[in-house]
């Protein structure tokens, strides 16, 4: 009687066994991980973060006013010799050169070492063997005044009108006579080399 009942206990807890295998194989597998957790969206790295902000602010730089900086182009200027006919031309080379002269007698009267002669419409400087002759003259078929200087060789200066735009008022045009390779003015030559703030003021053009 013993044994019958040892035998049924013992195929009750064989039975039991397999239920609970076979619930382990068939029954889906519980995450610990909380529900909340589990479905939560994934994302990039801090350091991919911090790589995308860095990349998206060197794009878009931002100004105080609020507008994107753009490149702004120097303006070029080009000069070119003003159309001038040859009595306006004589007119604007002798004014100049007799200015030139008179401010050049007037050192002549103050240093030594300056000697000036004006002929046929040709000024010669001399300021010494230490620094030696300037020759400066009208040259009429090209409308210029040429200039050769000890110190930087010859130029020939074109007179250039400056004024008379668009926003500016009429009459108002002065006018210079200009080395146009470089767009310097004789003034600036002599200011430069010989010292002298030559303010020659442009004479109207007229007939």
């Amino acid at each position: 009687m013993a044994r019958s009942n040892a035998s049924k206990l013992a195929r009750v807890a064989y039975r039991s066994l397999q239920s609970t295998q076979i619930a382990r194989t068939t029954l889906p597998r519980v995450s610990s991980t909380p529900a909340h957790l589990r479905f939560a969206p994934r994302f990039p790295a801090v350091s991919s973060a911090r790589r995308l902000i860095s990349n998206s602010a060197t794009r878009n730089v931002i100004t105080p006013d609020g507008q994107s900086p753009e490149k702004v182009e120097p303006t070029k200027v080009t000069m070119t010799a003003s159309e001038i006919t040859d009595a306006q031309y004589h007119t604007l080379a002798d004014t100049y050169m007799d200015n030139l002269l008179n401010r050049l007698e007037e050192l002549q009267d103050e240093r030594e070492d300056v000697d000036v002669e004006y002929s046929s419409g040709v000024l010669t400087l001399s300021l010494g063997p230490e620094v030696g002759t300037y020759v400066i003259n009208k040259q009429p078929p090209n409308k210029q005044i040429w200039l050769s200087s000890p110190k930087t060789g010859p130029k020939r200066y074109d007179y250039v009108i400056v004024g008379e735009g668009q926003h500016e008022k009429q009459d108002t045009a002065t006018g210079d006579w200009v080395y146009l390779r470089d767009g310097t003015t004789l003034n600036d030559l002599l200011a430069n080399e010989i010292g002298i703030n030559l303010d020659v003021s442009a004479t109207e053009l007229g007939s």
